[in-house]
């Protein structure tokens, strides 16, 4: 009788930066294997390159839970059930299948073109001189999370919807409590709730006084009767969450990487080719792949995949990690190579669901790394790896504090 092998995201504490050593076991044995989940359910888990990218684009798969995902933990179950009786979909267009989810993802998708996009890297290389300043005139050692990782981006994608600033200890502390795999269920809906009711208030000031900015537009649609006020309150949490805690934790692993590797650091940071910035960062964002434990999906009908059926109904775990690491695309996928062409990565995920703003994840990583590193050339750790909090309990891998000092 074979056995299934336990759903096992955890990552080595020698090794904080590798796929976790379960995940990697489960690729020496084939693209897709079975794991056996907290509920005694079962999973298709796909760690090869082609076959994530199989699944993503595949059109008979789902990622509403309603329909059948894999429920990682029993918080998420209990949210999962929650939303499903409310008739919600949590986190709005996401976790929504084609066609209401390209209905609304059109309404957004024009202020993360590339053009829009480049437009705000003047501004957002301010931002980032002001927190360098800011870091360098105050103690060290410093932690670099709270003084550049974390606030660069809040303040970037506050800007663009229209959030105030000062608001972001309130935004930033729901939005850990929502990634967190361990929040028990009342407190990840508290936290969710919260935010829709924070970003429900701000609608509310823009339909009266309407500005230059993200949420403004969407409270055009809103009056427009294209958009519901709570649809409109959803796509901004989304928003608001994804465009800090993804590129926070970018900026603190990369910093990380860097720091343990000089003659990468050094190749960064002596560079002033755009082009070679461009492939570092998306070396980066291949060799880290912040994304932890998988993107979830279910089968809508019996589905073929490298040759084997994934019958309707069944869950499947497409895991970014490893597709990121597999050899046959990209060899000695364990270095660090910033010279590296990794076009192929799929830490944005893959198909329809794309992650919708990686432009600007894109160009907030371009500035901020070689402006970290030119600005303090002597910037180093101020802690052992050992002594590093990772975020090994979060949907969204990181670290809570980077102590740095130069």
């Amino acid at each position: 009788m074979t056995t299934i092998p336990e759903y096992d995201i955890a990552r080595s504490a020698r090794c904080p930066l590798d796929p976790a050593p379960a995940m990697r076991a489960r690729q020496e044995e084939g693209p897709l294997t079975r794991v056996r989940l907290w509920d005694g359910g079962t999973a298709w888990l796909v760690t090869g390159h082609a076959e994530h990218r199989a699944v993503l684009g595949h059109p008979e798969v789902s990622v509403e839970p309603a329909r059948g995902l894999p429920r990682l933990s029993p918080a998420e179950a209990a949210g999962m059930d929650s939303m499903a009786k409310e008739g919600s979909s949590g986190l709005g267009f996401i976790m929504m299948d084609d066609p209401e989810h390209a209905r609304l993802r059109r309404m957004v998708t024009s202020a993360f073109t590339v053009k829009r996009v480049e437009a705000m890297r003047p501004a957002t290389q301010e931002i980032a001189d002001e927190l360098i300043d800011r870091l360098l005139a105050g103690p060290k050692p410093a932690d670099l999370v709270e003084a550049f990782a974390l606030p660069l981006p809040s303040l970037v994608i506050s800007n663009l919807l229209g959030v105030p600033y000062d608001d972001h200890e309130f935004f930033q502390a729901n939005s850990r409590t929502i990634i967190n795999r361990n929040s028990a269920p009342a407190e990840r809906g508290q936290a969710q709730r919260r935010l829709a009711e924070y970003l429900d208030g701000l609608i509310g000031e823009k339909l009266a006084k309407p500005g230059d900015d993200l949420l403004s537009g969407l409270v055009e649609r809103v009056k427009a009767g294209e958009l519901s006020r709570q649809e409109a309150a959803r796509m901004g949490v989304l928003m608001l969450f994804a465009g800090h805690e993804t590129t926070a934790n970018m900026i603190t692993l990369g910093t990380l990487a860097l720091l343990r590797d000089p003659a990468q650091l050094a190749l960064l940071r002596e560079s002033d080719d755009p082009k070679l910035i461009a492939s570092a960062v998306e070396e980066l964002l291949r060799y880290l792949t912040i994304t932890h434990g998988g993107l979830r999906r279910v089968a809508l009908a019996d589905i073929e995949i490298a040759g084997q059926v994934i019958r309707a109904g069944e869950g499947i775990i497409t895991v970014n990690e490893t597709a990121n690491r597999d050899p046959s695309v990209f060899p000695d996928p364990d270095r660090l190579d910033l010279r590296r062409n990794p076009r192929l990565h799929v830490t944005f995920g893959y198909g329809v669901h794309q992650c919708l703003g990686q432009p600007l994840a894109r160009m907030e990583l371009q500035v901020a790394y070689p402006a970290l590193l030119r600005r303090i050339p002597t910037l180093a750790l101020a802690t052992e790896l050992e002594q590093i909090p990772f975020k090994h309990d979060g949907f969204v891998y990181g670290a809570y504090e980077l102590p740095v000092t130069w």
